[in-house]
């Protein structure tokens, strides 16, 4: 018999044993539930959270007899409490639930490999990695790379791998990131080899990987995470789930196997349905929301605390900072180029987080700006040549397309960006002060400590001479904090900094 911890110690799941092996004539059923990309604790407009998500899991498991749970990564950041406990408190969540498979995001790196350390050795959920290495070949963090979980008499392969681009993304130092599809192809024969009847790759992986992942078809379910799409793929062979991001969505595939006799073979044939769980329809689990509850009762006396208003809107949405001028980058960008003295500012969009809007009038708080700016980050101060700030631009809206967060939102500077051209090639003019971009001139430039070590592909920033280096550096937060309380209102607006030209 299985049993697994739930919301405190002594509530522990009951009817949670698995199956014995079935005849060839009953076919079993499994029902596997997938979130991804959450790293919030709170529910937000009525959505997502920790407390609806455990009553999603406490209803499905009630509706069946074997249930595997999969977190396909970002956990530990980029919440606004992670900015002070490092994801701490998301591990400790996530202990109290019936993980049967997590795989590590970019995110989980925002803080350096050390920190990723310190979460996984708190964890008390399997953890799987196949493609993440230390600098002496292996396995980070010796975490393992499959493991097989048998239910009904049918064996579960599982094996997790992470995205290579957190190598650009995030701060993962010297690991090594294996190309993902020489690895499931390696890993899927391997647990084929092991007696798996059905092979499933966990990944934190883009959507372009993933479709690579799903056309290769060494494996049979493709659990991922990382675009924050609710999407559903099935081509009769491969079936692959993405299930949105904050617990907002889970997904439920429930598959049904057998065996079968093929002359002297006996093989085993699955089929999969789906259901996209909305988490507005379910009410917060009473013991889950005392946990969070006091999470919130804590963070509230730090951080619900007026700075200023905006007499502008303001909209921080993922889709707007990734892919146009925004208000609120203005803001940001503003703040930090003012606060080093520098003449001109770039922030890349993906480290703005809060994704929501702001009407006109509203009174901003601490908590406001820290749930924008998560990660800690600092402002660094840099002395570029023109050239180099064209290079850093071309790299900012190389992805504008895709929604990348390297998309950049700037100050002191007005750019003029064509995305039907090649990347590389799509700023048509850059202006500063009036006059055109100078490529011999010296300009200083802020930007965020991530970027100025090459972060979200920026590598022409390490070039930079550091007039203001990450040991000397303030955080970013504090600097907007400071600018808005500075002035009491502000009225940042979309004023052509950036301007397309399609």
């Amino acid at each position: 018999m299985t049993t697994r911890r739930w919301i405190v110690a002594a509530a522990v799941l009951a009817g949670m044993t698995l199956g014995s092996v079935p005849s060839w004539a009953e076919p079993v059923r499994v029902k596997l539930l997938q979130v991804n990309d959450w790293d919030r604790f709170e529910e937000r407009n009525g959505r997502g959270g920790f407390a609806r998500f455990v009553a999603i899991l406490k209803a499905e498991n009630a509706a069946a007899d074997d249930v595997l749970v999969v977190h396909a990564g970002d956990a530990i950041s980029p919440s606004l409490l992670s900015g002070f406990d490092k994801g701490a408190h998301m591990i400790d969540l996530l202990n109290r639930v019936p993980l049967d498979v997590f795989v590590l995001g970019n995110h989980e790196f925002d803080f350096g490999a050390e920190v990723t350390r310190q979460r996984i050795a708190e964890a008390r959920f399997p953890i799987l990695n196949a493609n993440i290495k230390e600098p002496d070949g292996r396995s980070f963090a010796d975490l393992p790379e499959s493991r097989i979980v048998e239910v009904g008499g049918f064996k579960f392969g599982f094996f997790g791998m992470t995205t290579p681009q957190t190598k650009e993304i995030s701060s993962p130092g010297e690991l090594r990131f294996d190309d993902p599809l020489a690895v499931a192809a390696a890993r899927a024969k391997a647990l084929r080899a092991q007696g798996a009847d059905l092979v499933v790759a966990v990944t934190h992986t883009g959507f372009e990987e993933d479709l690579a992942l799903y056309r290769q078809g060494a494996v049979d379910l493709i659990l991922t995470g990382h675009d924050h799409d609710v999407r559903i793929l099935y081509n009769g062979k491969v079936a692959m789930v993405e299930s949105g991001s904050q617990a907002e969505f889970v997904t439920a595939i429930e598959l049904t196997l057998d065996r079968v006799k093929e002359g002297e073979r006996t093989l085993v044939v699955w089929s999969p349905s789906f259901r996209t769980l909305d988490s507005a329809a379910y009410q917060p689990d009473p013991e889950a929301k005392a946990l969070t509850d006091a999470l919130e009762a804590q963070l509230s006396r730090e951080l619900d605390v007026a700075i200023g208003r905006t007499s502008a809107p303001l909209d921080s949405r993922r889709a707007v900072v990734r892919g146009q001028e925004a208000a609120i980058g203005n803001l940001i960008a503003d703040s930090i180029r003012v606060a080093v003295d520098a003449d001109l500012a770039i922030v890349n969009g993906g480290g703005i987080r809060g994704d929501r809007q702001y009407p006109a009038g509203q009174v901003l708080t601490r908590r406001d700006i820290l749930t924008e700016l998560p990660f800690g980050n600092k402002t660094v101060k840099l002395a570029l040549t023109g050239a180099q700030v064209l290079e850093a631009l071309e790299n900012g809206f190389s992805q504008m397309e895709q929604g990348a967060g390297r998309f950049p939102q700037v100050s002191g500077m007005r750019v003029a960006v064509d995305p039907s051209r090649p990347a590389g090639q799509r700023v048509v003019e850059v202006l500063v002060g009036g006059a055109p971009l100078d490529p011999t001139r010296i300009y200083t430039v802020a930007t965020n400590d991530f970027l100025a070590r090459g972060g979200d592909g920026y590598s022409v920033l390490t070039r930079g001479k550091q007039l203001i280096d990450p040991a000397a550096a303030l955080l970013m937060a504090s600097q907007v904090i400071d600018y808005v309380a500075q002035r009491s209102e502000v009225a940042p607006t979309v004023e052509g900094r950036i301007r397309r030209l399609q």
